[in-house]
């Protein structure tokens, strides 16, 4: 294996054919790195000692998640809850989405369906339990000298610019807005500020900052001397005709046309001719805005919260972002197809050097079923970042509308729950060594037979995740790499030999697999991460056939970054189990 890495913020193609990689890149500089290897892992290894080492996450960020785009009002999350609970479905974190905002306005609550003393309450009780919760927060702020986040932020100067020096203009939920320029002077500070005055409201757990490609719904700054007063109309509803495109700009029209489904750079983003405080156009610098205001968000939780580790969501991805924030894939689609292609989506984030990573389960847009989302529960609950999460319009697809899936679900969770010492031991490993805490086959079986296969998902390296993937199935082909392989229910082991195997596979039953010679640390799964904290640890010594077996297990606090910790070797050989801290 080696890797390579253009290092440049300007919108590109790359383009694998037999035998060389190409980069297509609309500007800036050459800065390509080369990574050696040889192993797949001593490449990403390589790569996040470049960029940086994905960040550490608090414990409870390994459990599982609710949200919903469309949940009406904190009375509604608040039975949400108390169904998850009431069918014996772990918990661990609620989101909301901007619904509890007063007209999508960052930094408010809205006073009728979401007002601040009962959000207050719901965070209390979600606290009393073990439980957190976490809420969106986008970057565009509405243009309106009646709304203090706005006045703050334009008379410290803290917003992009057209050309001319105007406010750029754009639209998003509120109506018109503005964009926070991360490379001006006062905008960090400002950021910790509204972010502060929003925390001392509410304490909440965690941030989901999304939108922050930046996406903005028109094309240029629309809302340019429009009144404030105006409530424009979101571009899918109206039956205005586009801009006239100007394809001699060639900030706007690039004369290399990467494969942007849009018709010009602009659209549903703010413009590349957009105006930096440091005299750079968008156009060079488009692809860092979530990065910046990532790392600014990240700042003001390490300042707010000292000591504790910061948990952030972000939508907007650049090299280097694991450092910072946490990812989910995107508005997917409730499909088989979203379903299998979830798979290498968090593989890919994996090698980035982003491990903590997830898709919506069970689907963002369209209507999921009962079979779709009892198989994608079962294989969400190996993401990294297991998360459930629709789109308003649709079914309601919490996991506890259907027996099936409630039974699914409640399965593979407490598969995932008893592994999390497991995992969060894994996870230690991206943050020390930059490797991915799901990782393909070939990974740790360097052959190529195994470099295509998408359809399975080692977490770490010894616990094989074998999904169905495909509609009314009810068995599936699951590849063993030589060695031996042990079920997870009934510890009945298989001696693989490179080939398929077909496993019976129950609407409510994912396939899981320990390989030989691993020993793996577990507890008995609960309804909370905090839970399962306190009970003893269980060890699985699966030997290989000549009866040997290695494991670790990664153990601190769980909260803070000065915390005691340690990391215990296990090691079993001639029927002796040695257990070592390392030094």
């Amino acid at each position: 294996f080696h890797g390579c890495y253009l290092h440049n913020s300007h919108g590109m193609d790359v383009v694998l054919a037999p035998g060389t990689v190409q980069y297509r890149v609309l500007g800036g500089t050459l800065d390509l790195y080369i990574f050696g290897g040889p192993t797949a892992l001593d490449v990403i290894d390589q790569y996040t000692q470049l960029v940086g080492r994905p960040a550490q996450i608090p414990y409870w960020a390994l459990g599982f998640h609710n949200c919903r785009y469309g949940y009406t009002s904190v009375d509604e999350v608040n039975q949400v809850i108390a169904n998850y609970s009431r069918a014996r479905i772990p918990l661990e974190v609620a989101w909301t989405d901007i619904e509890y905002m007063d007209r999508t306005r960052d930094f408010t609550f809205d006073p009728v369906n979401y007002p601040l003393a009962e959000m207050k309450k719901q965070l209390d009780a979600l606290h009393a339990r073990g439980q957190k919760m976490v809420l969106i927060t986008d970057p565009a702020i509405l243009v309106d000298d009646e709304y203090g986040t706005f006045v703050r932020g334009r008379d410290q100067d803290v917003f992009i610019k057209n050309a001319d020096g105007s406010l750029y203009v754009g639209q998003v939920w509120p109506g018109y807005t503005a964009f926070p320029d991360w490379f001006a002077a006062n905008t960090s500070e400002w950021w910790s500020d509204e972010l502060k005055r929003y925390f001392d409201m509410l304490p909440i757990d965690g941030m989901w900052i999304d939108m922050n490609e930046p996406a903005s719904f028109c094309t240029g700054s629309c809302g340019s001397n429009r009144s404030m007063n105006e409530e424009p109309t979101l571009p899918w509803l109206s039956t205005v005709p586009r801009r006239f495109i100007n394809t001699t700009n060639h900030m706007l029209v690039p004369p290399y046309a990467i494969n942007n489904q849009e018709l010009e750079l602009s659209d549903k983003t703010v413009e590349t001719t957009a105006m930096h405080a440091t005299g750079v156009a968008e156009y060079h610098v488009h692809n860092l805005y979530g990065y910046m205001e990532s790392r600014a968000t990240r700042d003001f939780l390490l300042a707010y919260r000292r000591n504790q580790r910061p948990f952030i969501l972000s939508r907007s991805t650049f090299a280097g972002s694991g450092a910072l924030v946490s990812h989910w894939t995107g508005d997917n689609r409730a499909s088989w197809t979203d379903l299998h292609v979830s798979i290498a989506s968090v593989f890919d984030f994996g090698i980035f050097g982003i491990p903590m990573v997830g898709a919506d389960i069970c689907g963002f847009f369209g209507n999921t079923t009962e079979e779709l989302c009892a198989r994608w529960m079962e294989l969400g609950a190996f993401y990294p970042f297991s998360r459930s999460h629709n789109s308003k319009g649709y079914v309601p697809q919490e996991p506890y509308r259907w027996a099936s899936v409630a039974k699914a679900t409640r399965r593979a969770l407490r598969v995932r729950y008893a592994l999390l010492a497991y995992m969060y031991s894994a996870y230690q490993d991206s943050v020390e060594n930059g490797w991915p805490v799901a990782r393909p086959l070939v990974f740790e079986f360097p052959d190529s037979q195994f470099a295509s296969n998408d359809k399975q998902m080692l977490i770490g390296p010894s616990i094989l995740v074998t999904p169905v993937l495909t509609q009314g199935a009810r068995s599936v082909d699951a590849v063993f790499p030589t060695g031996r392989w042990y079920d997870w229910y009934t510890h009945a082991h298989i001696d693989g030999h490179n080939t398929n195997v077909t496993l019976d596979a129950p609407l409510e039953h994912i396939n899981v697999h320990i390989r030989g010679g691993s020993i793996v640390p577990t507890q008995r799964p609960e309804m909370t991460t905090t839970q399962v904290r306190q009970n003893d640890y269980k060890l699985i010594v699966a030997t290989s056939a000549n009866g040997t077996a290695t494991g670790q297990l990664y153990v601190d606090d769980g909260e803070s970054f000065d915390t005691q910790h340690r990391w215990i070797d296990f090691s079993y050989d001639a029927r002796v189990l040695y257990v070592a801290p390392r030094s």
